[in-house]
């Protein structure tokens, strides 16, 4: 079995940094901030539910312990999908 080379980056999508304000993600080359004034599922969840975020077909990133699902177009173009919180 051969395993990638050391430095390489295998994952697809990486939360790269999580403050008071929102949380960045690295997908596919792109850098993305989710404030948590327009993702609000993110501000109470733990650090680990956050970082457990899968990117799936055609662009979609999929966090199962939050039961969140969002597209990569969502944050690409965020006044195309306004978001609605109950």
């Amino acid at each position: 079995m051969s395993s990638s080379q050391p430095g390489t980056n295998i994952s697809e999508v990486e939360v790269t940094h999580i403050d008071r304000h929102g949380l960045w993600l690295l997908v596919s080359g792109g850098e993305y901030f989710l404030p948590y004034t327009e993702y609000p599922w993110f501000k109470e969840a733990k650090v680990s539910e956050i970082l457990d975020v899968t990117l799936l077909h055609q662009g979609h990133l999929f966090w199962k312990r939050l039961d969140v699902d969002l597209s990569i177009n969502m944050l690409q173009e965020p006044e195309s999908y306004p978001l609605i919180y109950n």
